[in-house]
């Protein structure tokens, strides 16, 4: 329908409007003794659980002055992303620079509401790695015709405010990465930097905002109505004035997160960052070429693993190590290094064909003598580290965070999964903070986490797990996966035909 524009687009290279110094906007005032104390320092706090995430994120869209970049792999078109858009709408009417980036695969090959707004003037939407045909009915051919390219996405997530404050982990936009109450709720975390560190999230967001395969929306037919846009401005409406309770409920949480912050009241831990992305290009590498890739995060990694000597906590949503990977991992473990390893059981996964890969290398691991956990199918009652506000789960929690804590002084956390999609296919982002008292926050939460998880030990070949539900007196013991019907059992099984590079 619109094969033609996709085909001959060509970028135009933008100069956004990055002519201040970040330290002197009015996000920086409450910080600005601290980031000014040393050269290439920064703040981290964790942000663990949804609803303070979706609060964070609107309360930075209301404290910005400047500028809001969003990068995202999925971009839900629901309520909670309704609400964000209506913050990014209203930061825009005040003369804020928002630039929207989204990954095509991540909008389902539907319109989402929010590429409408790059009518706005102070509003740009673009979508990556876009399919040429939106029809669903050709969508799937499509993927088959131009495998390599699309079957690679940009799983990269940031949100960055007036270039000197971005919140950067695991969580999508979409209302189960927020809302506990949905019918499956992501566990997630994700990390507010301020300060240095952020240079580089901009340089790496700028790298893909002027790569050829960043589209403007303008592309898509729906993006030019004017009819839309005022069909999604009543809708905006009507969600404030649908309940006025609710909507000066939000407001107040809002104005309490920025007073909170403005009152030195957040939990930052200073130390030194490195932000890391893969380049936009390697979206396009040739099959043969992606297969051997070894780019700058995955080195980073290896070079962390190596200096390690006592311990690492890693989380892990989606664990593939391969074969290198559980080498190294086995190794370290005879050397001395403890490895913890919290991951999802197949109950709780929403990926099984990653899960039946992982099942190969928990034996070998596990007999090496790391501790391995699969996180419970409910999760309940853990505690967000930023309002310390009880966080009651979903009937049904996936585990989708990607952090690792090396030694309890360094901590890696970002977009990248450790399995062979985010290695060699999926470009990812990732901070590498180097603080103790972050990453001893950080390893506390993995090990909360262990608590709500199936501690799973092999003896003689039998695996089992053993853990405590809430209520529970006395350890519960399977020696099958807990929570599993025998036909999730024998999907996972299926599965493993799949070739692991293809999870």
């Amino acid at each position: 329908m619109h094969d033609k524009k996709l085909a001959t687009y060509k970028p135009k290279i933008t100069k956004h409007d990055f002519e201040y110094d970040p330290i002197t906007t009015p996000i920086v005032k409450p910080y600005k003794k601290e980031l000014t104390k040393k050269e290439n320092i920064s703040g981290a706090t964790l942000i663990d659980d949804g609803l303070s995430a979706f609060v964070i994120r609107a309360a930075f869209a209301r404290m910005a002055t400047k500028t809001i970049d969003l990068q995202t792999y999925i971009y839900s078109n629901d309520f909670s992303s309704h609400i964000l858009i209506d913050e990014l709408k209203n930061a825009a009417d005040r003369g804020v620079k928002v630039r929207i980036l989204i990954d095509d695969y991540g909008t389902n090959s539907n319109i989402a509401d929010v590429i409408i707004l790059t009518q706005h003037p102070n509003i740009e939407v673009k979508i990556f790695n876009a399919v040429k045909n939106r029809s669903r009915l050709l969508y799937y051919p499509q993927m088959l015709m131009d495998f390599n390219r699309l079957n690679s996405r940009m799983h990269n997530k940031l949100f960055i405010v007036d270039n000197v404050a971005f919140i950067t982990g695991g969580r999508n936009v979409g209302s189960n990465y927020f809302m506990p109450e949905t019918a499956a709720n992501f566990s997630d975390t994700d990390v507010l930097f301020m300060g240095a560190v952020a240079r580089d999230a901009t340089t790496s967001f700028n790298m893909y905002w002027n790569h050829h395969l960043a589209v403007p929306a303008s592309v898509i037919p729906k993006a030019c109505s004017r009819h839309a846009l005022r069909k999604l401005r009543r809708q905006l409406k009507k969600l404030n004035r649908t309940n006025p309770i609710n909507k000066r409920k939000y407001d107040t949480i809002i104005s309490l997160a920025i007073r909170e912050f403005n009152r030195k009241n957040f939990d930052f831990s200073w130390g030194h960052g490195q932000f890391i992305a893969d380049p936009p290009e390697k979206v396009e590498m040739s099959m043969a070429d992606k297969e051997n890739y070894s780019g700058e995060i995955m080195l980073a990694l290896g070079k962390l693993w190596q200096k390690t000597e006592k311990s690492a906590y890693v989380s892990a949503a989606y664990f593939v190590p391969g074969r290198g990977g559980m080498r190294m991992m086995c190794n370290e473990e005879k050397s001395g290094v403890h490895l913890t390893i919290v991951t999802n059981s197949l109950a709780s996964t929403n990926a099984p064909t990653v899960y039946g890969k992982w099942e190969k290398y928990r034996t070998k691991l596990i007999q090496s003598g790391v501790d391995v956990y699969e996180f419970m199918l409910s999760a309940e009652n853990r505690r967000g580290k930023i309002h310390d506000r009880e966080r009651k789960q979903s009937s049904f929690s996936v585990m989708h965070s990607k952090t690792i804590v090396f030694d309890d002084k360094i901590s890696w956390i970002g977009s990248f999964n450790l399995d062979p999609r985010s290695a060699y296919y999926n470009t990812e982002n990732v901070v590498i903070f180097e603080s103790a008292e972050f990453a001893q926050k950080l390893r506390d939460m993995i090990i909360d986490d262990t608590k709500i998880s199936w501690h799973v030990t092999n003896k003689k070949g039998v695996t089992t797990w053993t853990g405590l539900r809430p209520g529970d007196t006395k350890p519960r013991v399977y020696h099958h996966g807990p929570d599993t019907t025998i036909f999730r059992r024998l999907f996972k099984i299926f599965t493993k035909i799949i070739p692991e590079k293809f999870v």
